[in-house]
C-alpha cells in the first residue's frame, strides 16, 4: 500500500512540474518594464525587466499578464510584451530605440509624435513651457500610493486605467 501512495505522490509531482514546462513565453518589447505586485499601474514594483528579456506567462487578467521573469513573479501590462521574436545584436540600436512603457501606453491611446506635431501646428499660439516642465516631474509609485491613501481613493480593480 505504501508503494502505491508513494507512486501516486510522485506521479502528482511529475504532472505538476510537466504542466509548468509548457507555459507560454513572451518577450519584453519595452526598454524598461516593471513587474508589479498587483495587476495595476499603481501596484508595487517587485522587479524590472528589460528589452529582449523572456518571461513565462503564469496567468492573465484583462490587459494584464502575470509572468515569471528574472526569478520574480509579477504583473505587467500586455502592451509591454510580444510573442514575436526580437532581433538582438551586440551594439544594435534596437534597445536604445525601443519604446518605453509610458510611450506604449500613450500610443495605445492614439497619441504619438505625429499627433503632437499636428496639434502644435494647429495651435501655434499655445505656450507649451509648463507642459514641458510638468513632463519632467517624476512621481514614484510610492508617492502615488501615499497620495491616494491620503485622499482615501481606492483605484478600481485592474489598475484604474
Amino acid at each position: 500500500m505504501r508503494y502505491l501512495q508513494r507512486s501516486i505522490v510522485l506521479l502528482g509531482v511529475f504532472l505538476l512540474l510537466a504542466s509548468g514546462a509548457g507555459a507560454e513565453e513572451l518577450t519584453v518589447q519595452v526598454r524598461n518594464g516593471q513587474l508589479r505586485q498587483s495587476p495595476s499601474f499603481l501596484g508595487k514594483i517587485v522587479a524590472e525587466v528589460s528589452y529582449g528579456d523572456t518571461v513565462g506567462v503564469m496567468a492573465e487578467r484583462g490587459d494584464w499578464v502575470q509572468v515569471r521573469g528574472g526569478g520574480k513573479l509579477g504583473w505587467i501590462h500586455s502592451s509591454a510584451l510580444t510573442d514575436e521574436e526580437l532581433e538582438l545584436a551586440a551594439g544594435d540600436k534596437d534597445a536604445a530605440s525601443a519604446a518605453s512603457s509610458d510611450e506604449l501606453a500613450l500610443a495605445g491611446k492614439g497619441f504619438n509624435s505625429d499627433v503632437e506635431a499636428e496639434f502644435k501646428a494647429r495651435n501655434e499660439d499655445i505656450d507649451f513651457t509648463w507642459v514641458d516642465r510638468i513632463e519632467k516631474i517624476i512621481i514614484t509609485p510610492e508617492q502615488m500610493r501615499a497620495f491616494l491613501d491620503y485622499g482615501e481613493v481606492t483605484p478600481p480593480a485592474g489598475g484604474g486605467q
